[in-house]
């Protein structure tokens, strides 16, 4: 008698976790958005420290509030320090490209990183990846090569360039969260993230640092405000549901990246960003629903 409440209860988990990955995945855009508007008067590390800095205070408190301050302290170093670096190269290289480039291309091409974090955890956490995600891999890397317009001129550009750094760093650094999340707090793993990209992003920019505009104080706030409910939601998100079943929710960022583009920028993706965001969301999707496959397997 008891199967249809725990059923139903299941589904409410379901249903909640896929509505908070739909909050996150928004506020992380309107976060993006912002970072773009400010990259137009302040340099890419600027941006990145502002954003750190805009952040931390409500990391900080929540960090504070849930875990108290033991679990912040208890932490290794060393792989903390590593995602600094991480954090200010991907954070740096994000503004750099969508100070250049529409939201939308910079989405579609960030979009690979899922099948280098796929490819990464073979040799750095022992994985085994079968020859059909291997497919999936290359087909991505087709559709990123398609973006890259070989007939263009938006080929191998510095700005498309950054955003495949930005999503390398992104993967590397989600690849030190597996090894972290084993003795470390998620707590933690936040709170030094911000602390360090702001420290570290401003250390880089204080040479060119330029004063900041009072008009641009509430997009600051905004842009930590956003990014952090964003991380609080995504993490949310991730404990509620199945990895398998939510992840595939982040690729709606291209919807909210073309409803940017048009409405502050009055700019739409062409055919061949289509086509190629086309080729690596279809291989991001089936690597998704094979990684499940595997994991359904492995734990029947």
């Amino acid at each position: 008698m008891t199967t249809p409440v725990l059923s139903s209860q299941s589904h409410a988990h379901r249903t909640r976790a896929m509505l908070t990955m739909l909050v996150a995945v928004a506020l992380f855009a309107m976060m993006d958005a912002g970072l773009k508007q400010l990259s137009a008067h302040y340099p890419p590390f600027q941006v990145a420290s502002l954003r750190g800095a805009a952040s931390l205070p409500l990391v900080l408190v929540w960090a504070l509030a849930t875990a108290g301050v033991g679990p912040l302290l208890r932490v290794r170093w060393s792989l903390h320090l590593l995602r600094g670096v991480l954090g200010v190269s991907m954070m740096a290289t994000f503004v750099y490209a969508v100070s250049r480039l529409p939201l939308s291309t910079t989405y579609s091409i960030f979009f690979v990183a899922p099948l280098v974090i796929t490819a990464l955890s073979v040799p750095v956490l022992g994985e085994k990846v079968g020859p059909r995600r291997w497919t999936a891999i290359i087909v991505g890397l087709v559709g990123v090569f398609v973006l890259l317009r070989p007939t263009g001129e938006g080929f191998i550009s510095l700005a498309a360039l950054a955003v495949l750094v930005a999503a390398v760093m992104y993967a590397i650094s989600a690849i030190t969260v597996r090894v972290l999340a084993r003795t470390d707090s998620t707590q933690a793993m936040m709170v030094w993230l911000m602390a360090m990209i702001a420290l570290g992003a401003g250390v880089l920019a204080w040479p060119d640092w330029v004063p900041i505009r009072r008009e641009d104080v509430w997009l600051i706030a905004f842009i930590g405000v956003a990014g952090a409910l964003g991380q609080y939601a995504i993490t949310e998100a991730f404990r509620l549901g199945e990895a398998s079943a939510i992840a595939p929710l982040e690729y709606t960022a291209l919807v909210w990246g073309v409803l940017f583009d048009l409405t502050f920028w009055g700019v739409l993706p062409d055919a061949v960003t289509w086509v190629g965001a086309a080729i690596i969301v279809g291989s991001g999707l089936y690597l998704i629903r094979r990684e499940r496959v595997h994991a359904e397997a492995e734990h029947p």
